[in-house]
């Protein structure tokens, strides 16, 4: 008995030098195919770009895996128990491989022929999610094994935990347990209940089968095993078992916790980030700072919002979108499946009408459920006729309401109002005139529905916004704000075209010699044709040049003064800089640093300005442009500027800005400034054919109501206002700073020169002051000035 002992152990001795020998042998074979596994010391995860605010607010995020890196020690231990209960029980134990999970599941395998249990440790899923295929060969199996000794001696168990629970791929293009968390739940780990950890901690097996977005049936059978797991191995109690196996499996699909809307922006910056780093940009875990703040780009989407809908309103209402029952209602199943299909537009939401009452309806609302419109939000809705012509005002909800309508409503306040996707557009653009940083950039009313940008990409007619620039040009060639220039018809004969040409003011009223500062604040059309004359059109060509305008295709003519060349809102916004800032061009950015993963950074902007006009030039159009807010006076009389509706909404008077408004009414422009904010609202249909119209008197609304033409001063100007109301709060009103080389001299509104008696103050560049004083006969010869409330 003895010897046959002897034997058996000498054999199994034998045997197993024969095994490490056969594995030493087929080490050596595969090790010149073994990858350098010291890489992983210094492993970089692919994480997706992502776009964020100033301070700190995410806009956007790019890439195809979506990822969220979290430390093992972040990571509550509930999760990490779902995950080592069903993936590796032994994982603490183990160096690597795990001969008794082995050993378990062959015995399965031989007595059931079932493979029930899986042998491959965490340590050996991370070695074959670094650096093997997913092919099901002996050879592969060898490396795996070998790859996952070499890892266990390099880095430390928590290490290798952490890699896998950031790397592993976990179903809808999640990757690592941060991103699963808020792909299936909407929420950060540390949030999670123990139903949706054994939820995502059964994913690893069959992350596109097991998910409870694709498979709700299949994901809580798999969620079952990881809870029966937990508790077999004493990680929860029965109380906890009970009560997550009652939990529903309740998840839908989350995109990325975006905290600030501002998809025009984050796309440039996007573009910005891939001209840089190219590909790599989707996987390095750039964190691309744009220089917009979170409250000034919400201020800036919600004034341009408001300003389209707004013109959307008292132009009329152009009915349901689609009338989906006539006789036989549908119920609210019905109705919920459908409304859940359709898409929201911030702040419009889809909505179907149930009953209409006389003077109220009740409407179903995605996501919210039945509400009441009452008469308040629905009296607006006179019918739409054309652009400039619309119904009579609403008598009962009927008029404008039938049940079976699928409809658009916005919230207001505690209130719901009747609404309608605006067939209008716009932008809205802001600066900080010191550097070109973008600090608002709204490309249109919502970017789900059209992604051009018009901030960066609409060319417009300037309309009369381009009046400062042709100004500022007279004023360096011999002209000051106190400067007589007359206002009177033109009537220009074209001998190659045999036709005369005859700009007219808007509204179509001439004064006679009129100031320079007034001519300006006042937006008088002949005048600026006059000063375009008399300093040259190569000069204001020249100007316009200088100030970041493209002139290669602009007509060198005498429309010039009037508008007719094409910009962007962006480019009109910088051109204005250039007034705020004291005669500096600057070049605008949207892209303050980009960091890596690490916090490392990696570009910072350096912003470019060069001075293009002098500091007193720059000065003197600001305070022609102050003057078109808070008007003048001119032989006694008060007269208001274009932009007098900024004034008495802002209440302050270190402002200054101009309206524009083109041929017909294409384009509504209002450009404006102080010293810390430049901004542009541009207002316009797509179709550069398509006029703004105007509006009769609603008489359902009150007297505060918008009625009459479309233009810069009523269209765009609101625009501008509400977002510098919320841009310059932290601001306080300051006094405009006057270079030292400009003097005052009181000088006579009807001549320009200086007074004897009454008049009022003006700036000069010291040596351009008048040198004559006023006389009753040059008063008479110059004549009076009229009040006029342009609008253009």
């Amino acid at each position: 008995m003895v010897k046959w002992l002897v034997r058996l152990f000498l054999f199994g001795l034998f045997m197993a030098l024969c095994g490490v020998a056969a594995i030493f042998v087929l080490y050596q074979q595969v090790k010149p195919e073994l990858p350098d596994v010291s890489e992983l010391k210094d492993i970089r995860l692919e994480t997706p770009m992502r776009v964020l605010s100033q301070d700190g607010e995410l806009i956007s995020q790019y890439g195809v895996q979506r990822r969220t890196p979290i430390a093992i020690e972040q990571m509550p231990s509930m999760l990490i128990d779902a995950f080592l209960a069903t993936e590796d029980a032994r994982f603490y134990e183990h160096p690597g491989i795990d001969p008794i999970g082995i050993s378990r599941a062959a015995i399965v395998w031989f007595t059931t022929g079932e493979k029930r249990q899986g042998a491959s440790t965490i340590t050996q899923q991370l070695a074959r999610n670094f650096f093997l295929s997913r092919e099901k060969t002996i050879i592969r199996k060898v490396k795996e094994i070998f790859i996952a000794l070499h890892i266990e001696s390099l880095l430390s168990k928590d290490e290798i935990l952490s890699l896998y629970l950031n790397k592993i791929s976990l179903g809808h293009r999640s990757h690592g347990v941060g991103a699963a968390a808020q792909v299936y739940y909407g929420k950060e780990v540390s949030e999670l209940t123990l139903a949706e950890a054994a939820m995502i901690a059964g994913l690893p097996q069959g992350p596109s089968v097991l998910n409870p977005i694709s498979n709700p049936k299949r994901a809580g059978e798999r969620r079952a095993i990881v809870l029966g797991r937990m508790l077999e191995t004493n990680k929860i109690n029965r109380q906890q078992y009970n009560e997550a196996m009652a939990a529903p499996v309740a998840a839908r699909y989350h995109g990325a916790e975006i905290t600030l809307h501002a998809p025009y922006l984050a796309e440039m910056a996007h573009q910005f980030a891939l001209t840089m780093f190219g590909e790599e940009a989707y996987t390095r875990g750039l964190n691309v700072y744009t220089t917009v703040q979170s409250d000034e780009q919400q201020a800036g989407t919600a004034a341009l919002v408001d300003g389209l809908l707004g013109y959307d309103l008292r132009h009329g209402y152009r009915g349901a979108t689609e009338q989906l029952w006539q006789d036989t209602p549908w119920d609210n199943e019905q109705i919920e499946q459908y409304l859940a299909q359709q898409p929201s537009y911030w702040p419009l939401e889809p909505a179907i009408v149930t009953r209409v009452a006389e003077r109220s309806a009740t409407v179903m609302v995605k996501d919210v459920g039945e509400i009441s419109l009452e008469w308040d939000g629905i009296k607006w809705a006179r019918r739409y006729i054309a652009d400039n012509r619309q119904g009579h005002a609403l008598r009962k909800a009927t008029d404008a309401l039938n049940a079976g309508e699928q409809i658009w409503v916005r919230p207001q306040g505690e209130h719901w109002m009747l609404a309608q996707l605006p067939e209008i557009n716009g932008a809205l653009v802001a600066l900080d005139p010191s550097n070109g940083a973008v600090t608002t950039l709204v490309g249109g009313f919502n970017f789900n529905l059209n992604k051009f940008n018009r901030a960066q990409q609409a060319e417009r007619q300037m309309g009369s916004n381009i009046k400062p620039f042709i100004y500022s040009a007279a004023l360096d060639n011999g002209f000051t704000l106190a400067s007589m220039v007359n206002d009177a018809p033109i009537n220009h004969w074209d001998a190659g075209s045999g036709s005369s040409w005859k700009p007219r003011n808007s509204p179509n009223v001439y004064d006679g010699p009129i100031r320079v500062r007034e001519a300006l604040a006042r937006s008088k059309n002949v005048v600026s044709i006059r000063l375009l004359r008399e300093a040259g059109i190569p000069i204001a060509m020249q100007r316009l040049n200088d100030l970041g305008f493209d002139t290669e295709n602009i007509p060198a003519t005498d429309s010039l003064a009037l508008g007719s060349p094409s910009a962007t809102p962006l480019q009109m916004a910088t051109g204005y800089a250039t007034f705020a800032n004291g005669g500096n061009k600057v070049t605008p950015f949207v892209v303050q640093r980009i960091e890596d993963s690490t916090g490392m950074v990696l570009y910072e902007a350096n912003p470019m300005v060069t001075p293009v006009i002098s500091e007193e030039t720059a000065f003197l159009v600001s305070q022609a442009l102050n003057s078109a807010i808070w008007g003048g006076s001119s032989n006694g009389r008060h007269w208001n500027g274009t932009g007098w509706r900024a004034g008495r909404a802002l209440k302050r008077h270190d402002i200054a800005g101009k309206t524009g408004t083109t041929n017909d009414s294409r384009d509504a422009w209002f450009s404006g400034f102080n010293p810390n904010r430049v901004a542009t609202a541009w207002v316009g249909f797509d179709d550069f054919g398509r006029p703004l119209g105007r509006t009769a008197h609603n008489a359902n609304l009150g007297a505060s109501q918008v009625a009459g033409g479309e233009f810069g001063g009523s269209t765009a100007l609101p625009i501008w206002a509400d977002y510098m109301q919320v841009a310059l709060q932290d601001f306080p009103e300051q006094k405009w700073v006057v270079p030292q080389n400009l003097t005052t001299t009181t000088i006579d509104t009807q001549s320009g020169l200086l007074s004897r008696g009454k008049g009022v103050s003006e700036y000069f560049i010291k040596g351009t002051e008048p040198k004559r004083y006023s006389s009753p006969s040059v008063t008479q010869q110059f004549g009076g000035t009229s009040v006029t409330d342009d609008l253009f």
